[in-house]
């Protein structure tokens, strides 16, 4: 694991990832956490059942609907959506515990939950992560075995909306393979920490 700066950063950096279903953006995420010294993925709240392999609270907060509507209902999320008929939400509180802790938040939200975030004035990167094609969507959605064919058909017609929402992002990462989208997303994240306006806390006064 390697740090993007030799001094302490005094407060972290919201890095938010959007992209088609199949499009790697998860994958994406956790490269980065593994990668960067002082980065955590934000971890999700979602009323679907956790997949084969998926562990509650690594990769989700598994919760049912009731429980989700209920931190709805209190303002407990930054931002929430619902997407293939599922819930998802971002903890506020969980985001802006990192942030002043000084460590960089990054969020795997979709394209309608990075608008709200964007719509409050809430500062961050926005990146989105694309496919090369759909075809490259489709083959990847199916090669997880655990949608039938009208959900496929679903979610790629919903990826079609997604793309047309890419060009209001800061960033976009073609995912070709996943070592350029890598690379070209590490990229990013150096490039932000090291920002003139972040650093001035760091220069010498006159």
């Amino acid at each position: 694991m390697v740090s993007s700066m030799n001094i302490k950063d005094e407060h972290g950096i919201m890095f938010i990832l959007s992209a088609p279903s199949g499009a790697g953006k998860t994958t994406l995420c956790r490269m980065a956490v593994d990668h960067f010294d002082k980065m955590q993925h934000s971890v999700s709240y979602t009323t679907r059942e956790p997949r084969e392999g998926e562990n509650d609270g690594r990769d989700y907060n598994f919760v049912s609907q009731h429980t989700f509507k209920e931190m709805l209902d209190r303002g407990e999320f930054l931002e929430w959506a619902e997407v293939h008929g599922y819930l998802y939400g971002t903890s506020k509180d969980d985001i802006e515990r990192l942030l002043r802790e000084g460590v960089d938040a990054i969020l795997d939200v979709d394209v309608q939950g990075a608008r709200q975030i964007k719509s409050k004035g809430k500062e961050g990167v926005y990146i989105f992560i694309a496919p090369p094609s759909l075809n490259s969507c489709r083959e990847r959605i199916e090669k997880r075995g655990v949608n039938s064919k009208d959900e496929i058909e679903k979610r790629l017609s919903s990826a079609k909306k997604e793309l047309a929402e890419a060009l209001w992002y800061d960033y976009i990462i073609i995912n070709d393979t996943l070592d350029n989208a890598f690379n070209k997303l590490r990229s990013i994240i150096i490039a932000e920490k090291n920002r003139a306006f972040r650093m001035k806390p760091y220069l010498p006064e006159n």
